[in-house]
This record gives C-alpha cells, structure tokens and sequence, in this order.
C-alpha cells in the first residue's frame, strides 16, 4: 500500500486514480453531459467517480425534518476536510445519494463544490424505504405522473431558491414484493427519466424488488440501463445480480468499508468472471453529519476505497483497465444525460 504522499505523487503525474501504479488518461473523447450542482458538464470531465456517498443525513422523519435543527457553516466546516482529502486521493465527482425530507441541502453541496472544486451531483425524487418514514404526505396521495411533475419541476426550474439541478434521480422501496405506493414511485421515475435523460438510482430492499422495478420501467419502454440497484451487495444471491445486469441494470456494490474488503472482493470478482463487470459500480456509502446527533456523530471518510479496496483488488488480479472501467467509466455512462432538455 502506498502512503498518501506517494499516492499524491502518482496523481499528480497521471493525472489520474493511482495506488500501486497510475491508471492511464483515456485516449478517446467522450460525449455526453452530466448535471451537477454547478451546472452542467462534458461527461468527459467526471474522472474517478464515487456513485452513492452522503455528506448531510437527518433521520427524524418527512413530517419533522427542517433546516433549523442544523447550521450550515458548522456542517460546512465539519464537512470540508473530509472532501478536500477525497479530492487528493484523486477523486474527481462524488455523487450525493440523501434525497429530499433525509436532509437533502443544494444550497451546501452547491457552496462545498466550489470551495473543493469537486464535481457533486444531487437528485431528485422521493424515498419510500423504511416503511415510508421520510415519504412527505403529497407522496401518499399523488399519481405517478404528479409526483413526476413534482421533480420535473426541479429538473427544469431547480430545487427550491438554489437554482441547483438535480443530476439524478433517487427513490427508496423496501422488499419485494413492491407496494402499490413504491410501484408509483418506479413509474414516476420511468415517466422523469423519459422526460430528462436522468438516472434512476433505487435504494433496493432486495434481487425480488430490483426484478420487480425494472419490469416496471420496461413496462414504460424504459431501458434497464437507465436503473441503478442501489445497495445490492444486500441481496445473498449472486445469480439475482446477474439476471438484472443481463436486462441492463448497474448493479452498485456500495458501503465498501474495513469490514467488507473481501465480501465485496468475492462481489466484483463474480462479476468479472462473468463478464458483467461493465455493469458494476462500486462506492462506500460514507460520511456523514447527522443532524441531531453531538457534533453530526461519528464521519465516516471516503479513503477505504482507494486506501485499502482498490489495492485488495490489484492483488485479486485486476488490471488497471478493469479499475478504470469501475471508477471511471461505468460511472459515467451511468451518470450521463441521455437526453438534451431543459
């Protein structure tokens, strides 16, 4: 393992993710647009990207969620050196996965992005998991199509007074099979995704709910390509992770951390043997200030990943063109627009 003095070195003279030798630049250009915080742009500029990180989690509850229980500077100050590490480890975007009436604050990911001068990306939609705990009342009587229009409003006008875009679109269901208030929220997101081009990033409970949405979102002649089966590494059944990568979906093995290393290893390994690693996206599920608790509670950083993961890969035979298929370019051919709207 490198120390981060010589990880810094590698970086800086790669340009890019570097742990036990850099990764090279990519040689062909690259099409396409991301949406982040900052506006949109080229997806080319992603680099090595984390899918599903946290910065800002409060866990009280749609009805009771308010800005006035947190303040943004001490958030921001608390914040700002894990990022800024991130950012020196070679980490260029880092996807911000809390969803509206978690703690979803654009306003902070919009200022922590410019004072890091990483790319952040936040989303739109709504979180039916836990049993609909941090689903808002609207979220229990509307239609797909009104809480499509719900979230195509801030895709096209911004979230709240931030005049931040949503990048992505992030839902919660718990396990299958689905409720018919979770099967909305799938359908709402098929009907923004056809609307934007925007991702669809899906806490999944279980393989049995993962299945089950991307036969909705078929169903809507929605890609499986444009699903993402956020949290995967839940589901025991590693022909489950197949099967939805065979109907196109990105199978996220997030929460990497000390105590995963080699389950997740086992993971990607299966994928690759395969033949679906280009189907895998890997993040840690990190940080990150709760609101409520002593000091936003215990942070927990984004290094395992390039720390200790991506080194335990190396050594399980990875190549450096298999890493930057993980980092680089699965991430953003998941991120990318689809369309050109708004």
């Amino acid at each position: 393992m490198l120390s981060r003095r010589e990880f810094l070195g590698c970086t800086a003279s790669a340009g890019a993710l570097a742990l036990a030798g850099c990764v090279a630049p990519e040689r062909q250009p690259v099409s396409g647009e991301v949406m982040t915080v900052l506006g949109r742009i080229p997806a080319r500029e992603l680099g090595p990207t984390l899918p599903h990180e946290h910065i800002l989690l409060d866990f009280i509850g749609a009805d009771r969620v308010n800005r006035d229980r947190y303040k943004e500077d001490v958030v921001f100050d608390a914040v700002l050196p894990h990022l800024n590490a991130l950012r020196d480890f070679g980490c260029r975007t880092l996807v911000e996965c809390t969803p509206a009436y978690i703690g979803r604050d654009a306003a902070l990911l919009k200022r922590l992005a410019k004072a890091t001068d990483l790319n952040i990306l936040t989303n739109t939609g709504f979180y039916g998991a836990r049993e609909n705990l941090f689903l808002p009342a609207l979220a229990r009587t509307k239609s797909a199509d009104s809480l499509a229009h719900v979230w195509l409003t801030e895709w096209r006008e911004g979230i709240e007074d931030t005049g931040v875009r949503p990048g992505f679109i992030k839902i919660g269901v718990d396990p299958g099979p689905l409720s018919t208030l979770h099967r909305e929220l799938i359908r709402a997101a098929a009907h923004t995704h056809i609307a934007t081009g925007m991702v669809i990033a899906a806490h999944t409970g279980d393989g049995a709910a993962a299945l089950e949405q991307l036969e909705v979102l078929k169903e809507h002649r929605v890609s499986g390509t444009a699903f993402i089966w956020v949290h995967a590494q839940n589901e025991q059944d590693a022909e489950i992770h197949v099967r939805a990568a065979e109907l196109g979906a990105w199978i996220e093995f997030d929460h990497v951390s000390n105590e995963t290393i080699g389950s997740h290893v086992e993971l990607v390994s299966f994928m690759k043997d395969r033949r679906l690693l280009h189907r895998v996206l890997l993040s840690q599920d990190a940080g990150w200030y709760e609101v409520g608790k002593p000091n936003g509670g215990e942070f927990r950083p984004y290094d395992v990943l390039f720390t200790r993961f991506l080194p335990a890969l190396r050594e399980a035979g990875f190549s450096e063109e298999e890493l930057r298929m993980l980092l680089v370019e699965n991430p953003r051919a998941a991120f990318t627009l689809r369309v050109r709207q708004g």
